[in-house]
């Protein structure tokens, strides 16, 4: 890493525009911290609980549409065909997850002014070992979230550019930009910022779908070409793969929705009706977004067949580049997406920064320094935002590419926290022991089945095409059930 290519993607144009780009958004952090009401927990970590339905959903949005979206779902498509289709039931099944617990949660966290997810849990349960071991999931998720983005921002930028920005280079500029922004305006400046990256991602989505239509003749003409030179990808998913993508789903929509960044913005909502509102116009970006990025995977398959799993990652740049020699007057579209692939990814990573520090302040701190003033406590929240980054982007750049594997777990582990919150919203009379079992059970078994595949001692880690993390949650959902019902019993 580190050598300037013979191609690049960007040229001094689009690179200098790209910087440009980034440094405003600098700016957005100074106006985040001049409007800021006082030194608070709330005004820094939630923008003062009044996001209305316009920025709520664009902060949404962006957060949910990471850079593996925009990229490494245009590989999956190219791998799997017409299959992949329902990359677009994955996206849409989040906010389902969300209208199950969002607006009840929203109202509790108003009224009890929580900031995290654990004050939350511990407000209801009383159960001190039940915020740790959420927490602990969690920010396992974080942490990871953080870096594997990290090395996929420094990846982007250094192919883009052509080895102008070297990989290392990219992690450490673009981390310093998110934490310069974040740490002068705390949430204000994160979903300001998230607003611009909403809407660039947006633009960047509508306008290659149109130059695809207009360069390659749009999908019935890549379905021809697909039908003759590869039928498989047209092929409906056998039963196995079928019930795989059933598991994928139900992974995705017990696991995305209790991301901490996501139970921010929450908490963050001006109102119920905001939030819903907000939730309404999510329910539909899938078509414009996902849909799209499957779109880009089935075109290159078409016309760009033969690659191999390590290429097939890069198949969006390879037709944004395509697009860009075939239709000059709009070399300005391969800028364009290029700043929202980085844009996606940069709301993903700050957004985990400020709710991984929140965790530190609010969970860890706070609850060992009780006399603490709301300014330390800022201060600390600070702090611990720029030693993470520091961390993260050290780790980005020394651990090698096989730190891609521990995002398999990522939502295995963390949708063991669903139940918990799920069930707590809805069922008043569930005890903290009931819950502590399930989670607890939930865990042990989600990772004793991935250890033992990783270890090769064991079955897959997917048993009967079923992930790890679903057999650990539905264990977990049974035993609270089983213990809830016979406590119910014995009263």
């Amino acid at each position: 890493m580190g050598t300037e290519s013979d191609t690049s993607l960007l040229g001094p144009t689009g690179t200098i525009f790209l910087l440009l780009y980034l440094s405003s958004l600098l700016l957005i952090g100074w106006l985040g911290r001049r409007a800021r009401k006082d030194d608070s927990l709330t005004d820094f970590y939630l923008g003062g609980r009044g996001l209305g339905t316009l920025v709520l959903f664009l902060t949404l949005y962006a957060t949910q549409y990471s850079g593996n979206t925009l990229v490494g779902y245009a590989g999956v498509a190219y791998r799997s065909g017409f299959r992949f289709i329902v990359s677009v039931i994955f996206m849409m099944s989040i906010v389902g997850g969300y209208l199950l617990f969002a607006p009840r949660l929203q109202a509790l966290a108003a009224r009890f002014n929580f900031l995290t997810l654990g004050d939350y849990l511990q407000h209801r349960y009383a159960d001190r070992r039940i915020t740790i071991l959420a927490t602990g999931l969690a920010t396992w998720a974080l942490a990871n979230y953080i870096l594997s983005n990290l090395k996929a921002i420094g990846f982007i930028v250094e192919t883009t550019t052509g080895g102008r920005i070297p990989f290392a280079y990219g992690v450490l500029l673009l981390s310093l930009i998110m934490v310069v922004y974040e740490t002068l305006g705390g949430f204000r400046s994160v979903a300001w910022t998230d607003a611009i990256q909403g809407v660039l991602l947006l633009s960047g989505c509508l306008v290659i779908f149109v130059a695809i239509q207009i360069h390659y003749g749009g999908l019935i003409e890549a379905t021809s070409v697909l039908a003759e030179r590869s039928p498989h990808l047209l092929a409906p998913p056998d039963a196995a793969a079928t019930l795989t993508w059933l598991s994928t789903v139900a992974i995705i929509f017990l696991g995305v929705p209790f991301y901490p960044q996501a139970i921010q913005r929450i908490y963050a909502a001006g109102s119920a009706a905001s939030l819903k509102r907000a939730f309404q116009i999510m329910v539909f970006m899938p078509l414009v977004t996902t849909f799209f990025i499957f779109y880009i995977g089935i075109v290159a398959a078409a016309y760009f067949p033969g690659l191999d799993r390590a290429a097939s990652e890069t198949v969006a740049l390879r037709v944004l580049n395509d697009l860009s020699s075939g239709l000059p007057s709009l070399g300005w579209m391969l800028v364009l997406f290029v700043a929202a692939v980085v844009a996606a990814i940069m709301s993903t990573v700050d957004s985990a920064l400020l709710a991984i520090s929140s965790i530190v302040t609010q969970d860890l701190y706070r609850p060992t320094h009780p006399d603490a003033s709301q300014r330390r406590l800022t201060y600390v929240g600070k702090l611990s935002s720029w030693g993470i980054m520091a961390i993260a982007a050290g780790l980005a750049i020394i651990l090698p590419q096989t730190i891609w594997r521990l995002t398999e777990i990522k939502l295995e582990l963390l949708c063991q926290v669903a139940p918990a919150v799920l069930l707590g919203i809805h069922i008043k009379s569930l005890s903290a022991c009931t819950v502590l079992t399930g989670m607890t059970a939930g865990t042990f078994l989600t990772v004793i089945l991935m250890s033992a595949s990783w270890l090769n001692l064991g079955p897959s880690s997917k048993p009967l095409g079923i992930h790890a993390g679903i057999w650990g949650c539905a264990l977990n959902f049974a035993l609270v059930g089983l213990l809830h019902r016979r406590e119910r019993g014995i009263r």
